[in-house]
Order: C-alpha cells, then structure tokens, then sequence
C-alpha cells in the first residue's frame, strides 16, 4: 500500500477541523492559538503534498512551507506576548472575557 495524494488531504483536512473546533469552542487564548497553527500545519501539508504528487519541477511548495511557518513562529511569539500582557492587565486568559477596550 502506498501512501497517495488522497491520504495526505485526509490528514490535512481532519487536522484543519481539529484546528477549526479548537478556535471555535475554546475560551482560553492559549488553546486558541494552538488551534491556529493546527490549521496552519494542515494548510502546510497540503502544499507539501501537491508539489510532491503533481508534476512539477520546482520545489514551491516546499518554500511556500517554510514561508508559512516563520510565519506561524511569529504569530506565536506575538500570541503569547499578548496573552502574556492580558494576564497581567486582567488577571484571565478567557477569551469571553475580553470584551472593553482602553483608550
């Protein structure tokens, strides 16, 4: 049995609904962050995968990959920097309860 374009979508997509539940239904901002870069992982293979399976010569899908993590390092970074900056100004990480700005 080898492993097919099918198989890669399979995972690709079962990881991106992981990711997409894990946005939507948790309410701690950490949890948040780490359904984010599920999505982004799932997105990752994806690109791996076509350029693997289709004919091409060139290898743009595997730098679109590494574009798209840098990409998700620094959204980290700055995630759990801001997280990090609401705990200390409110004393939650809840997500529900970031609701009032400050001028």
């Amino acid at each position: 049995m080898t492993i097919g374009l099918n198989h890669c979508l399979l995972l690709a997509a079962m990881l991106f609904a992981i990711g997409l539940y894990g946005v939507l239904s948790k309410r701690n901002i950490i949890a948040v962050l780490m359904g984010v870069e599920l999505m982004l992982n799932a997105v990752n293979i994806n690109f791996v995968a076509f350029n693997r399976f289709t004919p091409v010569s060139d290898l743009t899908g595997q730098l679109m990959t590494v574009f798209a993590i840098t990409v998700g390092v620094a959204e980290v970074a700055i995630g759990v920097a801001l997280a990090y900056r609401i705990y200390n100004d409110r004393n939650t990480i809840n997500v529900d309860e970031l609701d009032n700005m400050k001028g």
